[in-house]
């Protein structure tokens, strides 16, 4: 597609565009204002999206779908040059209570996107995907090259739909890059995701649940350092590799609560100890050298400001 200019139209499909990271994405990159740029949105409008929470701008398209849609995929990849897979399951407890919507959104559908993608013609391939699948970090950090050990299903799931991603690069050629994450954190987020539920169980004065003794460490991403990240790779990134993308905050989950009580001006009294998740990982760890050095990413966001940014969002929404 041309513009009357003569300049080369680039269209983007986001799945899961509507859901958290997606939403930050999208709105993000709408901002920049690129005439020449179009993003189509898919997504299902599960519990964790809402299609409300984007940007209206006349370069944005949303289709209500699900990526495990075979015709609806291939017509909507049949029109774009870049596609940016954030659709998935992603809630570890819902994971471990039922498994089996996991592996069909997260994998099939994964398959059901890159076998749409094999017959048109598509420049980039963003799969994006967690920090999870590297399973729990005792020592140091993990580089892009450290063994996968997903111990959840969501995890195993998220990692089996890297493995596909890759094979599709391996075996056809097909243009992909993959993302890895640590937590992330911001506007737009679910509650029952552990941070929004810490801030909105204060705001309604009830109990913070902390699973064990509250040591599991997370490493925390501010939403949008990770979306400058993400649109480094589709830019710049090379086509076949990986590229981990972490805050450098790592925190306990028992320290994480303790900030945003005294953030919020709150007691610890709110705080209630449950029984432990199964499985439940110790530390995620992730060493972001990679794409430090090759993409020039740096997480600008320092912690303290973008968690009273984010308490802040969820105060006025």
């Amino acid at each position: 597609m041309l513009l009357k200019s003569g300049v080369q139209v680039s269209k983007i499909l986001v799945t899961g565009g509507a859901g958290f990271i997606g939403t930050n994405f999208v709105n993000n990159r709408l901002n920049k204002n690129l005439a020449s740029e179009k993003i189509i949105v898919l997504d299902s409008l599960t519990y964790a999206g809402n299609s409300k929470n984007l940007k209206q701008h006349p370069n944005l398209f949303f289709v209500k779908g699900d990526i495990r849609d075979r015709e609806l995929v291939t017509k909507l990849m049949s029109e774009v040059n870049s596609v940016i897979n954030f659709a998935a399951e992603s809630h570890v407890d819902r994971s471990i209570d039922s498994s089996e919507e996991f592996i069909s959104t997260n994998v099939q559908g994964t398959l059901n996107l890159l076998n749409a993608a094999m017959k048109s013609n598509i420049d980039r391939f963003i799969q994006i995907s967690t920090d999870e699948v590297y399973g729990s970090i005792e020592i140091e950090s993990a580089t892009e090259l450290s063994l996968l050990q997903p111990n959840s299903p969501y995890s195993a799931s998220k990692a089996g739909a890297e493995l596909v991603s890759r094979s599709f690069f391996k075996t056809y050629g097909l243009p992909i890059i993959i993302t890895r994450s640590s937590n992330n954190f911001g506007p737009f987020q679910n509650e029952e995701k552990f941070l929004p539920k810490i801030i909105n169980s204060i705001i309604k004065n009830k109990s913070i649940p902390i699973y064990g003794d509250g040591k599991n460490i997370r490493d925390w991403l501010y939403v949008e350092d990770n979306c400058n990240a993400i649109e480094l790779v589709l830019d710049h990134g090379v086509i076949g590799e990986v590229y981990n993308i972490g805050g450098r905050n790592e925190l306990s989950n028992l320290d994480l609560v303790e900030r945003v009580i005294q953030v919020m001006g709150k007691g610890k009294d709110l705080i209630e100890y449950v029984t432990d998740r199964k499985g439940h990982d110790y530390r995620y760890s992730l060493d972001i050298t990679k794409i430090e050095k090759e993409l020039g990413f740096k997480p600008i966001t320092d912690f303290e400001t973008g968690l009273k940014s984010t308490i802040q969002w969820y105060l006025d929404n």
